[in-house]
């Protein structure tokens, strides 16, 4: 039968009846009282507002009076959510919000009650260190915390106090006694049956020490509690912990509770206690022959809070919004953000919705706590056509469907390592030398004994020795695989070497190795890095954290949308609050998370190197506006909500040339006639430096150089735009001037970022005289060369004669010497775009102008290759360069003149 609508009140009777056919509990309490449940109240769903004003309204004298009151209104709450349920007008968004709303409403209620009663015998509980007056804070846990109540639940809730102290009355309680009876009245007030029935049963177990714990503990016993005996299982029960009902010290208490469920790091060891307890459920439902229950058996609701909260446990530190408690709230977070496909997501879902609605089905009946379906044929034939199926059969085809589904995923996600010994294990074990070097070389190694000693030298160190049990058995596993994978690759034995520092660094970092044992291919794609670069594998050894990076291609091999980037980092940085240490963190591990996704892109083939760059310089600027953000928020005498201040770019991020490991050339300036401007603007300056540069566990941002600043290291920090434009215009010397060729506003103030933009552009097209400007260029590019000697007989890519520094100063002197006749040469377009547009003037010839674009273009990839395998300096053998060295020295002859010959070789030729 379909149930009707309820737009009349003949149809609304019609909804009633078919209710109290699917539910006894619903025909009971209709049949004692009629009245619970008017025809009218059928058509909207019970709202919060409604249930609190009915338990002011009742203004109960007493504990038994209120016991009555919320009695009632449970059963007015029930009658209704089964109703519209039942009857297809409420989906169960709104059945889990109507219940939850209905617990909240309850303990908040008696809370107070109980409170003001308690304290006219002894007098307000007061905080022995605050001298302020202590609230009791009820956590709800499970089903309650996480606002997807069930209709028939019990409350898992835990009692905290803010400090301990003692009631300022005539007859004194200690806080802790104060709170403890409170607690044991609380608990009477919901649980115990009276004539009126009850109105949840109250469920403690899940408070510090279980059954042997004290009912209600303070903030710092509970911390306590987390730091020295907190167990795997409490983190996972701890993330559905929601504050139903406190005061102002609400706050506190989620900042000490986070921490214990919430890692820092990514904890990839939950997987394994995860395991652990999803075993003892399935012992525990094998033993009780329970697999027909659809929250503990197989495929059940359990195994879908399981896969959720795996994904919270491990980045809920990270990613503030996996830490959210509705199941249904995270689930489509983790297709967004691609650790689990849509489709699967979409089929978790869809089980979890119809496991949810076919448990309060059965709860219905009798308002009892069950999952388990009935074995007598009357109540399947009702489950059945309360779930609008045709019969029980084409229930159970529809619940074997859903329940397939989550142990398909559910089995895939937590699938584990084989635990058959690894062929190669001998090698880690130190087996029969002769043996191991054999299979080293038929896998490849070019140099087997050296590897070998290597694999040993690891295995016998300290660090390896002094690990746990558990964490020995993972290296075990590991590095079989290490050696296998690495065979895969063009240079093995690099390869290996570079693989086996990187698990020596993380080898006390158990997370970490569950990590690459639960993911090979992030240890696959690891080892391609390390195999195509040193320096991508030293960067990877320095930050393990970036593993992470590697285990979905989707998000690794994506065009980043800054756009959205920021936005995501924002939203990060203002969750820390005011928390200067975890922002700290927070702005690194997010650009080190970026370069690595170009790093690989780039390894890979994918970015071209101006691309590469362009990348590079606008993750740079999004991370600059952020640090000047945060760093104006923690001024505490700031004068204006947005500081009237701008951060400009110089050298390679003003040009956009940008290089993995490159300094950030800054300078600051401001333009604000509010007298406090020059001290705040003074003290905020040095605070975004010192963001950037600071040395913590997560590394530095970006090295500084802010001695392009007017007067260099003798000037100010920061200077007033009108000051910049004076010194600019009077005292600054051509080298600054040749500087601002490729100067951009790179940060904060736009309408500042305009006016730099006007005063460069003012300045690059001052008329000069050619040939002083000329003597001007020749003799700083002298001091350059003679300040980075070469004595490696090699060529310096960058500093030597016909290097990258030659291109630069060309298209410096050309832009200085012609931008007064020609604006067009004052964008900041890059060097390669300046040559053609010079060539297009006709202030070179264009076969010069092209054939060092050119040069210049194989200079700098050059360039990045050397440093991406690790070179200090960007040298090669001049021979493989001769027709990119000749055509820079060429355009630099015929714009500027021969170079001197300086007796030095190839650099002066």
């Amino acid at each position: 039968m379909s149930p009707p609508n309820a737009d009349t009140t003949a149809d609304t009777d019609l909804l009633i009846r078919r209710a109290t056919e699917l539910s006894r509990f619903a025909r009971r309490l209709l049949e004692a009282e009629p009245g619970l449940l008017p025809a009218a109240s059928v058509r909207a769903p019970f709202s919060a507002d409604a249930m609190r004003a009915l338990l002011a309204a009742a203004d109960a004298a007493d504990e038994t009076a209120l016991k009555r009151v919320l009695r009632n209104l449970r059963k007015r709450v029930m009658l209704r959510v089964i109703t519209r349920d039942l009857c297809g007008l409420a989906a169960l968004d709104e059945v889990i919000a109507t219940v939850t709303a209905l617990a909240d409403a309850a303990i908040s209620t008696a809370v107070a009650h109980l409170e003001s009663w308690l304290a006219a015998e002894y007098g307000e509980p007061m905080g022995k260190d605050s001298g302020l007056v202590q609230k009791l804070h009820v956590v709800g846990m499970g089903k309650l915390g996480g606002c997807e109540l069930n209709v028939s639940s019990d409350v898992d809730l835990v009692f905290v106090y803010p400090e301990e102290g003692e009631t300022r009355g005539a007859r004194p309680l200690s806080n802790h006694e104060f709170f403890i009876r409170l607690a044991r009245r609380l608990i009477s007030l919901l649980n115990e049956m009276t004539a009126d029935g009850y109105v949840f049963r109250v469920d403690m177990r899940l408070r510090p020490l279980g059954a042997d714990g004290p009912l209600a503990c303070s903030f710092d016993m509970l911390e306590t509690y987390f730091v020295t005996q907190g167990r795997e299982w409490e983190r996972y029960a701890w993330i559905k912990g929601r504050i139903v009902c406190g005061d102002r010290a609400r706050q506190l208490l989620e900042e000490r509770v986070r921490p214990f469920v919430f890692r820092r790091h990514l904890d990839y060891s939950a997987f394994d206690s995860l395991r652990e307890l999803h075993r003892e459920v399935r012992r525990e439902v094998e033993r009780r022959d329970i697999l027909d229950n659809i929250k503990l058996g197989p495929g059940g609701i359990r195994e879908i809070e399981f896969i959720v909260q795996l994904f919270q446990l491990i980045r809920g530190g990270h990613d503030a919004a996996l830490r959210e408690p509705p199941t249904l709230t995270v689930l489509p977070l983790l297709a967004a953000r691609n650790l689990l496909p849509p489709a699967a997501v979409q089929e978790l879902t869809d089980a979890y919705v119809f496991l949810r609605n076919l448990e309060h089905r059965l709860q219905y009946l009798d308002d009892k706590q069950t999952q388990t379906l009935p074995d007598n044929s009357d109540d399947q034939a009702l489950i059945a056509a309360a779930m609008g199926c045709a019969d029980y059969a084409a229930l159970r085809a529809q619940l074997d469907r859903h329940r397939g589904n989550v142990t398909r995923h559910f089995e895939s996600i937590f699938a584990t390592s084989q635990d058959d010994a690894h062929a190669l294990a001998g090698l880690w074990r130190g087996d029969d030398a002769e043996n191991n070097l054999n299979a080293l070389r038929e896998l490849g190694y070019r140099a087997p004994q050296q590897t070998l000693s290597r694999i040993a030298a690891l295995r016998d160190s300290g660090r390896v020795r002094q690990m746990p049990e558990s964490g020995q058995a993972r290296m075990q596993q590991l590095v079989p695989l290490v050696i296998e994978i690495a065979a895969r690759q063009s240079d093995p034995d690099a390869t290996l070497d570079r693989m086996l520092l990187l698990i020596e660094s993380i080898s006390r970092r158990e997370a970490y190795l569950a990590l690459l044992l639960q993911y090979p291919q992030a240890l696959e794609r690891g080892a391609q890095l390390a195999n195509a670069s040193p320096w991508a594998a030293a960067y990877l050894t320095r930050h393990p954290i970036l593993l992470d990076e590697l285990l979905d291609t989707a998000t690794l091999y994506a065009a980043p949308d800054w756009k959205a980037l920021g936005g995501q980092l924002r939203a990060q940085l203002d969750d820390a609050g005011g928390d200067g240490e975890r922002r700290m963190e927070m702005l690194r591990h997010f650009k080190h998370a970026q370069t690595m996704r170009l790093l690989a892109q780039d390894l890979a083939g994918k970015l071209p190197l101006e691309k590469l760059s362009d990348h590079l310089s606008d993750l740079a600027d999004l991370i600059l506006s952020e640090v000047l953000r945060i760093a104006w928020q923690g001024l505490r005498s700031k004068h204006r909500e947005q500081p009237r201040f701008a951060i400009v770019a110089y050298g390679k991020l003003g040009g956009k040339e940008l290089g993995y490991a490159s300094d950030l050339d800054l300078i600051f300036l401001y333009d604000d006639d509010a007298p406090q401007a020059p001290e705040n603007y003074a003290r905020l300056a040095p605070r975004i430096n010192n963001s950037l540069t600071s040395l913590t566990p997560f590394g530095v941002l970006y090295e500084s150089d802010l001695r392009l600043r007017p007067d260099g290291t003798g000037g100010l920090l920061v200077s007033t735009v009108a000051g910049f434009a004076e010194y600019q215009a009077k005292r600054a010397w051509v080298w600054e001037h040749q500087a601002l060729t490729r100067a951009r506003f790179a940060a904060g103030d736009r309408d500042i970022g305009a006016r730099f933009e006007a005063i460069r552009i003012e300045v690059l097209r001052q008329r000069r005289d050619l040939g002083q400007l000329r003597s001007e260029v020749v003799t700083m590019r002298d001091k350059i060369f003679d300040a980075h000697p070469n004595t490696s007989g090699r060529f310096d890519i960058k500093h030597d004669r016909g290097g990258l520094i030659d291109v630069e100063f060309i298209v410096q002197y050309l832009v200085l010497g012609h931008s007064h006749r020609h604006a067009e040469l004052t964008g900041n377009i890059g060097n390669l775009a300046l040559l053609k547009l010079a060539a297009r003037l006709g202030l070179i010839a264009e076969n010069e102008a092209w054939a060092a674009h050119d040069a210049y273009r194989r200079l700098r990839q050059l360039q990045h290759a050397r440093r991406l395998q690790g070179d200090k300096y960007a040298r090669v053998e001049a021979a493989m360069l001769e027709p990119e060295i000749a055509a820079v020295k060429k355009l630099w002859a015929s714009v500027l003149g021969e170079p001197p010959t300086n007796g030095q070789g190839t650099r002066g030729k």
